[in-house]
């Protein structure tokens, strides 16, 4: 078995809607079959028990290498914790070749699972040894590293509980929420409009509290201190015993409370000075440990805390007693779990020797031994949820702390005997104000209900409704997308929209173009949806992308289809047919959002209109001729319909009807051009779904110019020493046809001589090469083949050749040339030209070869 070409699927793909990894397996003639590998499967199991079944009870079927392959991949992921559920392997047109596709929740972890179920799979095969224990070890490990942790994820998934899409913008816990102008962004507990002036106050400790001293607010007197000797002075000044804590520290690093005696006090100060460079001293509050949690103008949770401790039994050491602790499953290393193991550290030494105690000592039964002074649940402590027991005055003093600091969420650190009462009148006080607060201990406490604090934290950034999306419009197809989707963006325009565009032409937001190239892939979806400029969005979703990545993102609201056809870039990453096609085509329909969202498609295009059964939202059908059947029923059942009736474009629905003449749409010449009044359809029915008004879409329709500004190398016509001039990017059987037909519709086109300049593309089929150069054979009278910039495989020569095989039996064109170069193929055509004549451009590269033309333009 050999795995190769692995992929990552981030976004909606071919095979389902899960993030996915991909890879192509092929496997040796005896692999392709299981039974032909005696003992294989048992020793599959043997080295992993909770392998699923490769055979489904009562089916036949021979199962693959590939397949046991790809439950491995699955199974490991899932008995290491990561909640994945899908996979697939599907056989290619190469035998012994597969496709295997299996769900991840972390990429980096689906990546590790490809790579430790290959070498199950060979430990299986070759009856040698294979370490269950560790690889789950590794991919439990990696899952912990690279996944979002408790607080960030509990805001992560309750956007999504509220359909927001979310992107995570670092390895760390940077998360964007929205798209484009609607996005919000969020580190940690921390949103894009915490203060950054009010983070710097709350890790200043002295100075936050001298702001809520003088707002009020209950806090304990203390103040910074320069040396060891200082804090003591600090010390006897408020009176024992005292707190000493970093100025500027977190998570409870550095901090020791309750110090009684000078030797305490200047040991936690050489303690405190290795985190900070200040160090506070300041009266100790008896009482208990609690930590209020402020969204905006609200309190949502409060949890008592209490510090790592072991209770004895008689038997145990307190080392067997951290250890019996230690052993449940919530405690773990860091952040990533509910709770924190307990360290027998250096602190944790010094409170034993201070009590009389080593880790060896065997407590009496029901003796307490702490091991911290602090409560942080950093450092191995235990929370109870008490917010249903806050005082209403308590809670208030919380708020105002954290609206004297100015942040919007606030983790308020309080010492007091209880929340049941106003803090003033039991003499506690506030002892820290801290952004990015921790959530673990709301979430999942450790005794007492957790808290939704992700969903007030969104409630918080987005109104009740809001699912901070922008109208998004993706537009797939094998001809017309590219000005469909320019046509729709020029109609949302007009609203005031600033429209972000993605097209095989670049990425445009407005009018300026911020990228260039081929932008039609998911990169370049995610970067306009991350523009906070953008209001709305019109995606070109090629099919190489879709292949290569899935989709750029989770759904949309309006899916247009322009056509499938006799497709296009065919025997490529095995989508070997028109079917294999309209299956990826129709990964943008399958996306549209449920109910409110809309497909767009063409009726007179069965693979396209066949299309409709998987679409969750509505359907809204265009089609030259009315009175296709598909077109006819949807309009009897009263839906929406856009059609051509005569010299105008028609919407229709149920006893509705608008109609905008053709006269009104340049694009398409007063109706001549055939594929530009379905592109203008395709545009009008995708306006129309989004609810746009129709003097606004008239207006985007009449405004719209097909130069080669705009929409450059589609259907760009000029005028040439009185001949005509057409430059396109054609590239497929079904352009070159549409092509041929728009230009016999055109004046220009009924009198005088008619040549074309064409190349081919290496990486199409022979037949969809030669086929171009025989529609052509039966429209020009003569023929300009150049050899293309690249090749795409194709041996020196061969596309030409093949071009020259289309010719062989053309019944009209009679001149054959062939030349190296495309800037000299133009230059050859447009030498010959005489007033009346007609000449095709077939241009590869876009922009050069519209420059060159221009030249010659500007020169003749």
């Amino acid at each position: 078995m050999e795995v190769s070409r692995i992929r990552a699927l981030r976004g909606p793909n071919l095979w389902s809607r899960h993030p996915a990894v991909e890879a192509i397996v092929v496997c040796p003639d005896k692999e392709r079959n299981l039974d032909h590998l005696p003992g294989f499967e048992n020793r599959l199991r043997e080295r992993f028990p909770e392998l699923a079944m490769l055979r489904p009870a009562g089916h036949d079927e021979a199962v693959s290498m590939a397949q046991a392959f790809e439950f491995a991949a699955l199974g490991l992921q899932a008995q290491a914790g990561c909640p994945v559920t899908f996979s697939r392997t599907s056989p290619t047109i190469d035998a012994g070749t597969y496709q295997v596709v299996v769900e991840y929740s972390e990429e980096a972890v689906g990546r590790l699972a490809f790579d430790l179920a290959a070498a199950l799979c060979r430990a299986a095969y070759d009856d040698t040894p294979f370490d269950l224990g560790e690889a789950l070890a590794r991919l439990r490990e990696l899952d912990e590293d690279v996944r979002l942790g408790p607080s960030t994820g509990a805001i992560v998934y309750a956007a999504a509980a509220r359909n927001i899409p979310f992107r995570r913008l670092t390895e760390g816990s940077m998360v964007q929420f929205g798209w484009g102008s609607r996005q919000r962004r969020i580190q940690a507990a921390e949103t894009d409009r915490t203060s950054a002036v009010a983070e710097s106050i709350a890790q200043d400790k002295d100075l936050s509290k001298i702001l809520l001293h003088a707002a009020g607010v209950p806090v304990p007197v203390g103040r910074p201190v320069l040396s060891a000797e200082d804090a003591w002075a600090a010390a006897c000044e408020f009176g024992l015993p005292v707190v000493v804590k970093p100025q500027d520290g977190n998570q409870g690093r550095g901090v020791a409370v309750n110090l009684s005696t000078r030797e305490q006090v200047e040991a936690a100060y050489a303690i405190a000075a290795e985190v900070s460079d200040e160090v506070l001293v300041e009266r100790y509050l008896p009482g208990h440990d609690y930590r209020l949690l402020v969204v905006g103008d609200k309190l949502v949770a409060a949890a008592r805390r209490d510090p790592p401790l072991v209770v004895g039994d008689g038997r145990h050491s307190i080392r067997q007693l951290v250890d019996r602790v230690n052993s449940d499953p919530r405690r773990g290393e860091g952040h990533a779990t509910s709770l924190t193991r307990i360290r027998l550290d250096e602190v944790a030494l010094a409170l034993l020797r201070a009590a009389g105690l080593t880790p060896e000592s065997v407590p009496a039964r029901g003796q307490r031994v702490v091991l911290r002074n602090n409560a942080n649940l950093s450092t191995g402590g235990t929370a109870t949820d008490v917010t249903d027991d806050v005082h209403p005055e308590f809670a208030a003093r919380a708020v105002a702390a954290a609206q004297t600091i100015g942040l919007d969420i606030a983790g308020v650190d309080v010492v007091c005997d209880s929340v049941l009462r106003p803090l003033e009148e039991q003499g506690g006080g506030i002892v820290e104000i801290n952004a990015a607060p921790g959530l673990r201990m709301h979430l999942q406490p450790s005794f007492g209900k957790g808290r939704p604090v992700g969903e007030a934290i969104i409630a918080s950034m987005f109104a009740p409704g809001d699912d901070a999306r922008i109208p998004l419009v993706a537009v797939a197809g094998t001809n017309g997308k590219t000005t469909t989707v320019r046509l729709i963006a020029c109609i949302l325009g007009r609203q005031r929209l600033r429209v972000g565009m993605t097209t095989t032409d670049g990425v445009y937001v407005g009018d300026r173009r911020i990228d260039t190239g081929d932008c039609s892939g998911p990169k370049s979806a995610r970067n306009v949806l991350l523009h906070p400029e953008v209001d709305a969005a019109v995606l070109e979703t090629a099919r190489g992308g879709v292949l290569r990545e899935g989709l750029g993102f989770d759904r949309c609201d309006v899916a247009v289809v322009t056509n499938i056809g006799l497709g296009d870039h065919l025997g490529l990453s095995y989508i070997s047919t028109v079917e294999d096609l309209s299956v990826v085509k129709r990964v943008i329909v399958q996306n549209v959002k449920p109910t409110t969202g809309v497909a767009v498609l063409n009726a007179a295009d069965p693979m396209v209109a066949r299309m409709a059964d998987s679409c969750p939202g509505s359907v809204i059908y265009f089609a030259t001729d009315r009175h296709h059947p598909v077109m006819a029923m949807h309009r009897a059942q009263r839906k929406r319909v856009v059609y051509r009736d005569g010299d105008a474009i028609v919407a229709s629905a149920g006893s509705i009807e608008q109609r905008i003449p053709l006269s009104e749409i340049p694009l398409t010449q007063n109706g001549a051009i055939g594929f530009q009044v379905e592109n203008a359809m395709a545009a009008t029915a995708a306006a129309w779904a989004l609810g746009v008004d129709w003097r606004t879409i008239r207006l985007g329709l009449s405004l719209f110019v097909n130069d080669a500004q705009t929409a450059p190398g589609r259907f760009n016509v000029f005028t040439y020493r009185g001949a005509t001039l057409i430059a396109d990017y054609g590239h497929n059987p079904d352009a070159i046809q549409a092509l041929v037909e728009a230009i016999e519709n055109m004046p220009a086109g009924r009198s005088g001589r008619r040549s074309v300049v064409i190349s081919g593309a290496g990486d199409r089929r022979d037949q969809d090469i030669r086929r171009q150069t025989e529609i052509l054979g039966g429209a020009f009278d003569r023929v300009i083949l150049y050899q293309d910039q690249c090749q795409r495989g194709r041996a020196d020569g061969e596309v030409l050749a093949l071009l020259r095989e289309g010719l062989a039996e053309a019944s009209r064109t009679s001149d054959v040339q062939e030349i190296r170069g495309e800037f000299l193929a133009i230059d050859t055509a447009l030498a010959d030209l005489r007033p009346g004549d007609l000449c095709l451009i077939l241009i590869d590269q876009i922009e050069e070869a519209l420059e060159h033309i221009a030249r010659r333009l500007a020169e003749g």
